[in-house]
This record gives C-alpha cells, sequence and structure tokens, in this order.
C-alpha cells in the first residue's frame, strides 16, 4: 500500500505534464536503462529511500526504479524544492513520496523518518541529511543484513561523509556519486552555471554590465561564473583555495577578497559549501539595489539572520524574493530565502544534465545489489566502467560517434617499455 503527504493530489494532472517534458529530454535514463530495467528486473524485491530534490528529473529516476522491480520512497532535500505537481503525480503513480514546498524543519525531519521506517535497502541522498539521520536514530537498520549501501548526490553529501569516515562514524557502504566524472562536469558545471539566470528570473535584470561576485571556483561555482560572464557581466571571483584562485585568475576574472569584492557588488552568489560566507561585516558595504543569491546546498552561506536584524525593515515583493530596506537606506534583494535559487526560483537543473547524474543513480543502485555480499562500510568510487557507459550511451543520444584506440595506441598508453 502506497503511503505518502503531498500538498495537494489535486495537481498530479499538472505533475505530469512536467515528467512528460523531462522525459523527452532524458533518454539515457528514461527509454535505454528503463527499458533493459523492465526486462530484467535487476531491483525486484528492494526498497530504496530518497532524500532528493522532488522534481521532475527525480521523477524520471523514480519511475525507472520502479521499472527495474524496486519499491520507491522519497522525500525532499530541501524545504523550498518540491515542485508540488510533480509529488503528487508521483504519489498517484505508486511512489512512497513525503514532500510539499514550504515544509517547516520539523517536518522536513518527520519526512525523512517516514521514509526509513520503510526499512529500505539502499538510500539515495542529497545532502546526507537521510543517511545521517539514519546513522544517528535507526542504527539498527544499518546493521540489518538487509540493508546494503548507499549513494549520495551532491558536493556538500560528499563532504560530510568524508568527515565521518576520518572519524570513524561511518557505518555503511557509500558511493560518492557526485565525484564520477559523468555528474560533477555536467551536473555541477552546467547545472548549477545555468542557475545564475535565477537572479534574471527574480528580479528580471540585465546581467550585461552588472560586477557579478561569484564566491567559490569549484566545479559549480566556476560554472556560474562562466554563465555570468557569457552573458556580459564583469566578474570577480572570491577564493580561498590558492589553486582555484589562480585558475580563476588565468581564466580571465578578476579575483580579490570577499570584503573587497562586495563593495562594488551588483549580483552576489554563493556556492562553496562553507557557511556565512557573506556575514555580518559586509552588510554595511552592500551597494543600493544588491541582488543577493546562494546556490551551493545548505542555507548558511549566506547569514540570513544576522541580515534582517541588521535591517530596518524586511517585505517580500514577490514570490521568493525579499527587500531589506538597511540603516542607510540601501535596499538589498535576497532571493529563496538564502536557499538553492535555481531550485526555487527557477525549476532547478536542466534535464538533459541531470539525465547522466541518475543514469549513474539508477545504475549504481543496480550495482549495489549485484555486489552486496562484497561492499563494505567506507567511500566506494563510482565504477569506471559506469561511468564510461554513461557517457557512450549520451553520445549516442546525441547521434554523436568518438574514435577508439587501436590495439597499438591502448598498449602504449597502458604499458611502460616503449619510451623515446
Amino acid at each position: 500500500m502506497v503511503k505518502y503527504k503531498v500538498a495537494d493530489e489535486s495537481l498530479a494532472e499538472k505533475g505530469k505534464e512536467a515528467l512528460y517534458i523531462a522525459e523527452r529530454k532524458m533518454p539515457v535514463v528514461a527509454k535505454v536503462i528503463r527499458e533493459r530495467f523492465e526486462k530484467e528486473k535487476p531491483l525486484k524485491g528492494v526498497t530504496i529511500a530518497g532524500c532528493l530534490h522532488i522534481t521532475k528529473e527525480t521523477g524520471i529516476l523514480a519511475r525507472t526504479l520502479m521499472a527495474g522491480g524496486a519499491e520507491v520512497a522519497l522525500c525532499g532535500s530541501n524545504p523550498l524544492s518540491t515542485q508540488d505537481d510533480v509529488a503528487a503525480a508521483l504519489a498517484e503513480e505508486g511512489v512512497n513520496v513525503f514532500a510539499w514546498h514550504g515544509n517547516t524543519n520539523e517536518e522536513f525531519y518527520w519526512c525523512i523518518r517516514q521514509c526509513l521506517d520503510l526499512k529500505p535497502n539502499i538510500l539515495i541522498d542529497d545532502g546526507a541529511d537521510l543517511i545521517v539521520t539514519a546513522h544517528q536514530e535507526y542504527p539498527n537498520l544499518l546493521e540489518l543484513g538487509t540493508f546494503w549501501g548507499c549513494q549520495e548526490e551532491t558536493t556538500t553529501g560528499v563532504k560530510r561523509f568524508k568527515a565521518m569516515e576520518k572519524h570513524g562514524a561511518l557505518k555503511v557502504p557509500l558511493f560518492p556519486v557526485n565525484d564520477a566524472r559523468c555528474k560533477n562536469q555536467f551536473d555541477n558545471e552546467l547545472g548549477t552555471g545555468q542557475g545564475i539566470i535565477s537572479a534574471i528570473y527574480g528580479m528580471h535584470i540585465l546581467m550585461a554590465g552588472k560586477n557579478c561576485v561569484i564566491a567559490g571556483f569549484g566545479h559549480c561555482s566556476s560554472g556560474m561564473a562562466l554563465r555570468a560572464s557569457g552573458l556580459g557581466a564583469n566578474v570577480t571571483v572570491t577564493e580561498v583555495d590558492p589553486i582555484k584562485a589562480l585558475k580563476a585568475k588565468y581564466t580571465g576574472y578578476n579575483v580579490m577578497p570577499i570584503d573587497e569584492a562586495v563593495k562594488n557588488a551588483d549580483v552576489i552568489f554563493t556556492a562553496t559549501g562553507c557557511k556565512n560566507v557573506i556575514d555580518e561585516r559586509h552588510f554595511k558595504d552592500f551597494k543600493d539595489g544588491l541582488i543577493l543569491g546562494n546556490l551551493g546546498h545548505f542555507d548558511v552561506e549566506i547569514n540570513v539572520a544576522k541580515l534582517r536584524e541588521f535591517a530596518k525593515s524586511v517585505k517580500p515583493i514577490r514570490q521568493d524574493v525579499e527587500e531589506f530596506t538597511l540603516p542607510n537606506g540601501n535596499r538589498v534583494y535576497l532571493l529563496a530565502q538564502g536557499r538553492l535559487a535555481n531550485l526555487v526560483i527557477s525549476e532547478g537543473h536542466p534535464s538533459e544534465v541531470m539525465d547522466m547524474s541518475f543514469a549513474l543513480q539508477a545504475l549504481v543502485s543496480e550495482y549495489i545489489v549485484k555486489n552486496k555480499q562484497d561492499l563494505k562500510p567506507g567511500m566506494i568510487t563510482s565504477p569506471e566502467d559506469i561511468v564510461d557507459q554513461i557517457g557512450y550511451l549520451k553520445l549516442q543520444s546525441m547521434g554523436i560517434k568518438i574514435d577508439k584506440l587501436t590495439e597499438e595506441q591502448y598498449n602504449y598508453i597502458h604499458g611502460y617499455a616503449e619510451g623515446t
């Protein structure tokens, strides 16, 4: 019997329209992998719980896992990123979905517990909240012989699990799928990069000529800098990593400390995975009309609580945009309460790049089932043959062919005897 809690069941038909669009843009996970899963049923009898952004793309992953025989449970990985129409459609299709846009912190963890109560065999996470909660509140679940492994979708979550492993606290086999080439070079760079248009959607600005500050220069933030530059913005990057800072400089961006960068900024976006990147000391330097947004996973990168205290007044001016009037009269526009602006204001990453990310999640789930007896607690690199397979399938879906190594070339690059 399907269990669920969504905002409005009557939105299901609208959600199916969104899923229809995503299906056409995700041929690898929605067609190639699903067709094989339907025939082979590699996930028969398996329960998979996912704490993911409940978007149309996540819905396509859920459909494919179910086609493989799995029972699927979903909860949202961010209080504001759930697309209520998609959640309603998935509940109607048989997914145990516990998610709605705008849930409280208490409701957020209630949804996670509903998924864990179903005693899943595999956990798929986006930010680590599901798996960390399982460690803290459901230790018996992780000790059962019927629990096999986990997958983590995002950089922030991978950082948390690396810290857990370092301290001996990680009790499960965990695949950091975020670190795979077919994921972070596309989903992170291209998907999050395109997320800078949330500033355009939020305030309908012209990016050309704007002074745009990007905090960080990792996979996500470097993509944001690229897209902002392409739209004509003057881009400044701030960093704490010397190598990433050099890379930003040699790519053609201004590089300076955040304390200097904020003084002339028209738009600021954070995506560092760290907290208080924009902090109380910066508020007095904000220009009138500054747009402030975050594309990192958690809402800690901008110190929103201190900004609310500092401001003379705060008022919503349109959906998911608030105007903060500062003591000096300058106005600052905060997107999405400091949460993931691209998922709140827009629809998140385009389906085309999520095709590869969720193809990887589907195939790693299959890999966990097939190899469950051999998996040990700790971080496990996603198998390279699966990563390459996804690359080839995506190219094929686009009608693109590439070269293959000759036997002589293969032996040369994998050997050591041949020199000058």
